[in-house]
């Protein structure tokens, strides 16, 4: 489902994805507030479209304004543990990790996803990016599909 909301200029190119945190301090206030504070925080979103015809607006949070934009919920690259990972099955998160170094890092704490959450497989991918997990997991990449309500 695609929505239409505010973004930085700078984050406003199309197939640019993002977590949408939520509301932060400077927006209190804001004539655009029922524009921008519009997504459900804690999801992750790809930009489909970019407004031309829109303006750049003034902004407390991006110091070059922002833009119009369609977003949709995006699918979630993540790690996730080998045994039973296929697409269409569901999936966890193997749990968190303090190896911020590992290349893989970003895949197995992956922005948009929360621990103990089973989230439905879209997509294999592959192999991680690690040559080897310092917690000796089995993972498999894959793609997250996006949460219904988002």
């Amino acid at each position: 489902m695609t929505s239409v909301t505010l973004v930085g200029t700078r984050l406003a190119e199309v197939g640019e994805e993002f977590v949408y945190r939520g509301e932060a301090d400077g927006c209190a206030g804001c004539p655009y507030r029922d524009q921008c504070l519009n997504l459900t925080p804690g999801r992750r979103y790809r930009i489909t479209s970019v407004r031309e015809s829109g303006q750049t607006l003034d902004c407390a949070i991006h110091d070059t304004g922002v833009r119009a934009v369609e977003v949709e919920p995006a699918p979630i690259p993540a790690n996730v543990p080998d045994k039973g990972a296929y697409a269409g099955s569901k999936a966890s998160l193997a749990g968190s990790c303090p190896h911020t170094e590992c290349p893989s890092h970003q895949y197995c704490e992956p922005m948009g996803a929360e621990f103990d959450t089973e989230y439905r497989i879209e997509k294999i991918v592959g192999d991680p990016p690690h040559d080897y997990c310092m917690l000796d997991r089995d993972l498999t990449l894959v793609e997250l599909e996006a949460p219904e309500d988002a």
